[in-house]
């Protein structure tokens, strides 16, 4: 299967993990603020061309840190608003942002690899079909996600890192290089 074969147009929903795939990932570590919080290597601009071919854009991230307490959900909406304020001022759009802040232990079935975050999303957009949908992400618990409701699973691992390729559909360098290929 190829990217090209599958006809992407505006009838696709794109969901993205954030953490490691829009923003840098802070190893045994959560963004806790703006200050922390670092766009990978052209992601606002590779967000606005795939905004020009996806008809919705959803984030969809475990954020535990708050269920950790070492934030708050507000300082979580602070981080998401800038980060969406980098992302339009680079011509794209982020549609909503879905979070669980559970523990991971505490099998809320709103934490990824559970569906209830892109259900949610069914929910508020009732026109996203999950075999017209894409899920990038840097984790099992991401591929798992997508395998869960049928969707086309991206998987970002940096150039030289070896994973398994039966757990997704398709492997790229980063968010960009994806970008990228669909243009």
């Amino acid at each position: 299967m190829h990217l090209k074969d599958l006809y992407i147009d505006r009838e696709w929903t794109l969901f993205l993990d954030r953490d490691g795939v829009i923003n840098e990932r802070l190893e045994d570590d959560y963004v806790k603020n703006t200050s922390e919080f670092r766009f990978l290597e052209r992601v606002p601009e590779a967000i606005a061309s795939l905004f020009g071919i996806f008809g919705r854009i959803l984030v969809v991230t475990n954020q535990q840190g708050i269920g950790k307490g070492l934030m708050t959900e507000e300082d979580l909406r602070i981080i998401h608003d800038h980060m969406v304020d980098g992302i339009v001022k680079a011509g794209g759009y982020i549609h909503k942002i879905y979070h669980c802040s559970s523990l991971e232990r505490d099998e809320d079935p709103m934490r990824k690899p559970n569906t209830g975050m892109a259900l949610k999303a069914q929910q508020d957009f009732p026109e996203i079909d999950f075999k017209k949908s894409i899920i990038v992400g840097d984790s099992m618990h991401d591929m798992e996600f997508g395998k869960r409701l049928g969707m086309i699973r991206v998987f970002i691992l940096p150039d030289g890192e070896k994973v398994a390729g039966e757990h997704f559909d398709f492997r790229f360098p980063s968010l960009t290089a994806f970008a990228a290929r669909l243009a």
